[in-house]
């Protein structure tokens, strides 16, 4: 699910392993469930080799709280793949949403209570994530959502409501999530630009995420942030999707895990990268770039930009710190309605983010509350010279207008709407 760069490396300071099987080390084809480790015994999980049946339920019990509320008691439901079949009609081409190395997702329906499969337009919308039966990675993956989902909830995490391992295929079944990525929004052609303000609620819904994932009782390193692993709801929450590359923190003591080097170029932190060293605060850095990208509406890769700045970090980060010259590089969508002030703490807080020695990055929570006061900062923005010359007397009901559809957004495309691979939900692809 990952484009891999560098070269394995040995694992020397990662968690103890355990004799069971886990996410990371069973991928047995040829087993009818894979190993999936839940924080009790349970003679039906895949850990033990359980079969489907569609009553059959996974929990685990979480007591830990965070910004954003108490911890839920997640309850997995082992779908049938006919039911799965049956919730988005056999697969059918219109319920397609995208494609990713993983394999497809296709939207189906559910219902609310019961998870069985219902009519379309009756009960909830899903989407499920059909894996390619040959994809050994794919598994893993697989694997590793249901590890860290199926732990962890939290509204600043995409929902897995359950899964389905037969005839060779492994699935996955999410929440669906109405506004698709954050990369369509900022980055698809013809998109209506989000506002000051929605990309702030977005960059603080995923810090909270984060932030959750990284003081849970075994931090958890995410290892892939980026605007395509970030989906929006209705409301323009921010939540974090693709728990395929996720690992566990270091333990006893130590400052960082060592592992193979996965993830996307452009958001992997430079220590990773050239090391293999896994920090909790390499995830910050990938925070960092994202945040860039909210501010200059600039992909933090483009090869079709001028020679000097197909790296928006390398090229951008020098303005940061000059006001006049981040006026420059904000993105011209945004038409100057933003507080300058709002926006040069935002450039300083990238600056902090993309240091090159984590341990001088902010923790995700100083990261979260450096968001939230810039949120806070309503100083009445500018109008545009651009707006003033074009529109005149009509300035003051275009502000109207604005203000009053303040959560508008494009209409999603089937294969362009959401996220990897013109997916809303997690897919194999790390591409940029």
């Amino acid at each position: 699910m990952g484009n891999c760069f560098g070269s394995p490396v040995n694992n020397h300071n990662s968690p103890a392993t355990t004799n069971h099987s886990t996410p990371e080390t069973s991928g047995n084809h040829n087993s009818k469930q894979p190993g999936i480790p839940s924080s009790r015994t349970n003679n039906n999980s895949p850990e033990n080799g359980g079969s489907n049946n569609k009553n059959q339920t996974t929990t685990t019990t979480m007591t830990t709280s965070t910004h954003s509320g108490k911890i839920i008691t997640p309850n997995l439901k082992i779908f049938t793949l006919a039911e799965l079949k049956s919730a988005t009609r056999n697969f059918r081409p219109d319920t397609f949403l995208g494609e990713g190395g993983f394999g497809r997702v296709f939207k189906g329906w559910i219902d609310e209570k019961t998870y069985a499969p219902s009519k379309v337009g009756v009960g909830i919308a899903v989407a499920v994530k059909k894996s390619n039966s040959d994809s050994h990675q794919g598994l893993e993956e697989w694997q590793s959502e249901v590890k860290f989902l199926g732990k962890f909830s939290h509204p600043n995490l995409v929902k897995l409501l359950g899964y389905c391992w037969e005839e060779k295929q492994f699935l996955l079944v999410y929440e669906y999530m109405q506004k698709g990525s954050l990369e369509n929004h900022l980055f698809r052609k013809g998109a209506e630009p989000l506002t000051w303000d929605l990309r702030l609620k977005v960059a603080i819904g995923a810090a909270q995420g984060l932030a959750f994932l990284h003081n849970s009782e075994k931090s958890v390193i995410y290892r892939d942030f980026k605007t395509s692993n970030i989906l929006l709801d209705e409301d323009y929450n921010g939540k974090l999707s693709d728990f395929g590359l996720a690992k566990l923190g270091p333990v006893n003591g130590n400052s960082h895990v060592t592992t193979r080097v996965m993830g996307t170029y452009g958001y992997a932190a430079p220590e990773y990268v050239a090391t293999g060293h896994l920090y909790v605060k390499s995830d910050v850095y990938g925070f960092g770039v994202v945040l860039l990208e909210l501010l200059t509406g600039l992909r933090a890769l483009d090869t079709n930009r001028p020679t000097g700045e197909y790296n928006l970090v390398d090229w951008a980060l020098p303005s940061l710190s000059d006001k006049r010259k981040l006026k420059k590089i904000m993105d011209p969508r945004l038409e100057e309605q933003y507080p300058m002030k709002g926006a040069m703490q935002a450039a300083d807080l990238i600056t902090h983010c993309l240091e090159s020695d984590p341990k001088i990055r902010p923790s995700m929570d100083e990261v979260l509350d450096s968001l939230e006061k810039i949120y806070a900062i309503k100083d009445k923005p500018k109008q545009s010279k651009v707006k003033n010359k074009k529109q005149g007397n009509n300035i003051n009901w275009r502000q109207e207008q604005h203000s009053a559809h303040p959560l508008r957004s494009p209409l999603h495309s089937k294969h362009g709407g959401y996220g990897n691979g013109g997916s809303a939900y997690p897919a194999s692809v790390r591409s940029t």
